[in-house]
């Protein structure tokens, strides 16, 4: 799984300024003070500053992670690969042999611990994906639309997509997504966009995820 920023529009300052222009000032740089404001607008709920800064990223992850990420669709825009349009020979996500998690003991979803798979049925989910693949090429070339083509892909493919939204857009998905029962697949697509925002907007973040 891969996030790319490609684009990135504002920075701390952007967020300050977007706050004091209330109080008809400007600031040229972030000054010492700013700190607090943002802190203050932060914890208090004060979100519009945070509205205004606006990153683009592309994302690689599996169909079933996508699935759960696009739920979050307050302030944010999503424009995914099509497979009505393409039909170059799909990827596959399968965990390591080590990687699978059991059931939840209590919770009706998530996973709890790791669960031990024999060889077996190692070998059938990888036959799966092999055999997924050969059909979707079968029907391919046998001139059936991609877009019938493509129902016999599982939800471990890879897809791709194009996320954009707010600052504060994003805070919201990676404060839900980076909590500790949060799918783990889906928590390292959030991890990777938690470092990017933090590196552009360290005091904005810093706050926003208190």
């Amino acid at each position: 799984m891969n996030v790319d920023l490609v684009d990135c529009m504002g920075t701390d300052l952007t967020v300050v300024n977007a706050a004091r222009v209330s109080f008809d000032k400007h600031h040229d740089s972030v000054q010492k003070n700013d700190e607090g404001l943002i802190k203050y607008l932060a914890v208090h709920g004060h979100w519009t500053p945070f509205g205004h800064p606006q990153l683009q990223f592309r994302i690689s992850a599996p169909v079933f992670v996508a699935r759960q990420l696009v739920k979050h669709q307050v302030g944010l825009v999503w424009n995914e690969v099509s497979r009505r349009y393409v039909d170059y020979t799909p990827e596959f996500f399968i965990p390591d042999k080590d990687g699978w998690r059991g059931k939840p003991v209590d919770a009706k979803q998530g996973s709890a611990g790791k669960v031990n798979i024999d060889h077996t049925t190692d070998f059938e989910v990888k036959s799966l994906h092999k055999n997924a693949e050969s059909l979707y090429n079968k029907l391919i070339q046998s001139n059936v639309a991609p877009e019938q083509a493509r129902l016999v892909l599982p939800l471990s493919m890879y897809t791709e997509w194009y996320w954009t939204g707010s600052l504060y857009a994003f805070s919201r998905v990676c404060r839900q997504r980076l909590s500790d029962d949060a799918q783990e697949e889906t928590r390292e697509v959030a991890t990777q966009i938690d470092s990017l925002c933090e590196e552009k907007f360290p005091l904005s973040w810093k706050y926003l995820l208190l």
